[in-house]
């Protein structure tokens, strides 16, 4: 089963302004288990491409927020997640894109994160 996370980047990554609950560790692991990621932020796409660089991490996209209806045509997956911290532009976003939404602390619990499942 195909799956993709978008994620945001302040208040949701621990690299964010502010920090957030996921570290770049745990994307690392879903990215081992085959998850399609990347992100879609408020950030321009260079400064997210340029953090994951920093972090060593290859990511299959990243666009403006406004942008992320474009992320579902673009992929095919049987499943599509968006995990951020703001109920305006994150949360709804994801909703009128066709994304199931996750907040950080909810998201950060998901089984996917963590190396034994």
């Amino acid at each position: 089963m195909a799956i993709l996370i978008s994620f945001d980047i302040d208040g949701t990554l621990e690299v964010g302004d502010p920090p957030g609950p996921l570290t770049m560790e745990m994307v690392k692991i879903v990215q081992e288990k085959g998850f399609l990621i990347g992100s879609c932020s408020d950030r321009p796409p260079s400064s997210q491409r340029s953090m994951w660089e920093e972090h060593q991490i290859s990511v299959d996209f990243t666009v403006a927020k406004h942008l992320l209806a474009g992320v579902k045509s673009d992929f095919n997956a049987d499943a599509y997640y968006h995990i951020g911290d703001r109920e305006d532009l994150d949360r709804q976003n994801a909703l009128r894109s066709g994304f199931e939404f996750l907040w950080p602390d909810e998201a950060a619990a998901q089984p996917w994160f963590h190396p034994e499942s």
